[in-house]
């Protein structure tokens, strides 16, 4: 199966002129397993697979150079980049090896606030819907009663709408409500899912590529112009602090344009001196692209072909929207 769809990969992609378009891939996790509470992740096993295709059918490039030659016009035919958000440690313990055993690089969006021991909030809620008892849950302190638990399906799906409730509110009205989730539910959280600063050194050892992603990760249209300054230039800061090089790629928290990001957030990482952002929007990069609205593609598909059809569909497709 795999070596079919590399021949028919390489047969569909040599019909087309791709030569200057660019395509970026973002992931968050590589998990160990298959884990039902995070379906929209990608495991080791999987990851795997995906580079194999990846390094047979595309040219690979590290963020910064991908970039650098979008800009110049001087992109190889089939150019993909691989890019990480957030910081989490199973990027350093097992995207790495990965990586490495491909020969590929990637570039790793850090939110700096939750490395050494932090939690993101989002998190906060999984792991303690996880360990949520009973088949029903309520949670009234934010406005939600009878939540279904009662089958791993319904309680993915309570996951995913309680984050919902919570995603767009101010950053102190959501913590406190991420936290009043969590002690109602009682039960000891993991302190490990995100890197140390040695771990974000090993990556940037490794020859990855680190990049910027606000300390706090809020999203940026739901907090003022003062918050979204200081969270931009602090998480910028702190990897410059920690690396000792220069950090000048950014990623939007959530990434799509109108929604969670607006013009004066682009206009406002340019002031900062950002080369480059990356966004969430659909589709490929070309010269035609805002280099501060780059768009990427999650590649969460399970199964080898889906995979495959999403890279195609992808190189056919221009960015789909920006502010």
């Amino acid at each position: 199966m795999m070596g079919l769809l590399q021949r028919c990969l390489g047969s569909l992609l040599a019909r087309g002129s791709h030569g200057r378009r660019l395509l970026i891939l973002t992931y968050h996790r590589v998990l160990d397993a298959p884990d039902p509470m995070l379906d929209g992740g990608v495991d080791t096993a999987g990851f795997d697979w995906q580079l194999r295709v990846l390094a047979a059918n595309f040219n690979v490039l590290r963020l910064d150079e991908a970039m650098a030659r979008l800009a110049a016009a001087s992109l190889p035919p089939r150019a993909v980049a691989l890019t990480f958000d957030d910081g989490y440690a199973d990027n350093y313990l097992n995207a790495l090896p990965i990586l490495r055993r491909h020969g590929l690089s990637a570039s790793f969006f850090i939110a700096t606030a939750f490395l050494n021991g932090g939690r993101m909030w989002n998190d906060t809620l999984i792991e303690s819907l996880r360990r949520a008892a009973g088949p029903r849950l309520s949670l009234p302190a934010i406005g939600l009663d009878a939540l279904d638990i009662s089958t791993p399906q319904a309680r993915l799906a309570t996951c995913a709408r309680v984050i919902g409730h919570l995603k767009h509110r101010p950053l102190h009205e959501r913590q406190e409500a991420v936290e009043q989730v969590a002690n109602s539910i009682g039960q000891p959280l993991p302190d490990d899912l995100m890197m140390t600063d040695a771990q974000v050194r090993g990556l940037r050892d490794a020859g990855m590529h680190i990049g910027a992603h606000t300390a706090s990760h809020p999203v940026l249209a739901a907090v003022d112009a003062a918050t979204a300054r200081r969270e931009i230039a602090e998480g910028r800061d702190y990897l410059r602090g920690l690396l000792q090089d220069p950090v000048d790629v950014f990623a939007y928290p959530n990434g799509r344009p109108g929604h969670d990001y607006s013009r004066q957030h682009v206009d406002l990482v340019k002031q900062l001196g950002f080369k480059s952002a990356m966004s969430t929007a659909w589709g490929y990069a070309d010269a035609k692209s805002d280099l501060w609205q780059t768009p990427r593609i999650a590649p969460w598909d399970k199964v080898p072909w889906r995979f495959g059809v999403r890279l195609l569909r992808a190189y056919r497709e221009p960015q789909a929207a920006a502010v």
